[in-house]
């Protein structure tokens, strides 16, 4: 299954075009899924369905089941539990329904996936979270229960009875194995992003947000969408100096260095299939930028492990090793990247930004690099 996550600045009509692409792929003969919070209904358009996250529902779903199983040390603990009609959703729910969400969807029979995301830096920070929260889950409780070992004297001394731990394990592997799926879908090769912007001042600067923190992510955009383009040939003075106005922006999202599908705005909100139809884009799928180590060993005594960061800027880039991990923080993104197995047995020694290309050079360990004869 194909998945297209779309995205883009608020207002710039991401609804509009993911609803566009999901008619435009189901009219081909394919069987779309479109999930969103906002789009209309399309009755009677065969192959198309419509999955609505419901937070406010999921997140009371969730708490009641997560209150059920822990209900041993929650009885222990004199907690009082609650009840369904008194649970109102907490900020976050509505990301964590949306995660839910694009997990139900790669697992259902369909040949592709459109899905309605929040606006850019909400998207990016979202797609981010499943692989933020494992590696929390991972440092906290780890799989051999050493930290929830360590964790049980502590809260059997607060609760001042014994405190079983089962529950917490259980309700971690459980979290675990639900954010390692849908990290999973962030991450397939089926997925890519549609980034959907309308020029203007902020657009350009949108874009190198995008393209940097999808780079970061390891995810490829596979339309970039000039949305709500105004007619060059007007004859009204005021929507002349409005389009020469956007048509510079435009311009300026041209150099940017990515193609542009470039669509029209209707002078109306879209009414209806016939004009959603007017306003899909077509798909261009750019490669995800490799990450890969190159051995440089023989001729300069190191490894470079390439990361592809297009638009990176060198003053807002920084690199920490910590352990088998490098924090790896570009502009307001930061990601913490497990080390390829040989580069483990290396120090960094230095590193430089060419054209998008971060360079970092390790150089071997001697205590722990083979050696050769």
């Amino acid at each position: 299954m194909r998945i297209i996550l779309v995205t883009g600045l608020g207002g710039a009509g991401r609804t509009t075009v993911a609803t566009a692409t999901a008619l435009a792929e189901a009219r081909a003969g394919r069987r779309v899924l479109l999930v969103s919070e906002d789009a209309d209904p399309l009755p009677g358009e065969d192959g198309l369905k419509v999955l609505r996250p419901a937070p406010a529902a999921d997140f009371r779903r969730e708490f009641l089941a997560f209150q059920a199983r822990s209900s041993t040390a929650l009885d222990l603990l004199g907690a009082l539990p609650f009840e369904d009609a008194e649970l109102t959703e907490l900020p976050g729910s509505r990301q964590f329904a949306l995660l839910r969400s694009l997990r139900d969807a790669a697992e259902g029979d369909h040949d592709l996936a459109v899905v309605d995301l929040p606006p850019l830096v909400e998207a990016l920070a979202v797609l981010a979270l499943p692989e933020q929260l494992r590696r929390y889950l991972r440092r906290l409780l780890p799989p051999e229960r050493q930290a929830a070992r360590a964790l049980r004297p502590m809260l059997a001394q607060l609760a001042g009875v014994p405190m079983p731990a089962q529950w917490l394990y259980e309700t971690t592997a459980r979290w675990e194995a639900e954010l390692a799926a849908v990290q999973a879908v962030v991450e397939a090769p089926t997925t890519s992003v549609r980034l959907v912007l309308e020029p203007g001042p902020a657009a350009v600067r949108a874009l190198r947000t995008a393209r940097l923190g999808l780079a970061l992510q390891g995810l490829a955009l596979d339309a970039v969408v000039a949305n709500r383009l105004l007619p060059a040939d007007s004859e009204d003075p005021w929507l002349a100096g409005l389009t020469i106005q956007q048509h510079r922006h435009l311009a300026e999202l041209r150099t940017a260095g990515d193609v542009l599908d470039e669509l029209p705005h209707l002078g109306r909100d879209p009414r209806g299939p016939e004009d959603l139809a007017l306003l899909a884009p077509a798909a261009r799928p750019r490669p995800v930028p490799e990450w890969t180590v190159e051995d440089r060993r023989e001729a300069d005594g190191v490894l470079v492990w390439h990361i592809g960061l297009p638009g990176a800027v060198k003053e807002e880039l920084s690199l920490v090793r910590r352990g088998d991990e490098l924090l790896l923080t570009a502009g307001s993104f930061r990601r913490n990247v497990p080390l390829p197995a040989a580069l483990r047995r290396c120090t960094v020694t230095g590193a430089g930004l060419v054209d998008g290309d971060l360079r970092v050079r390790f150089t071997p360990d001697p205590g722990l690099w083979p050696r050769t004869s």
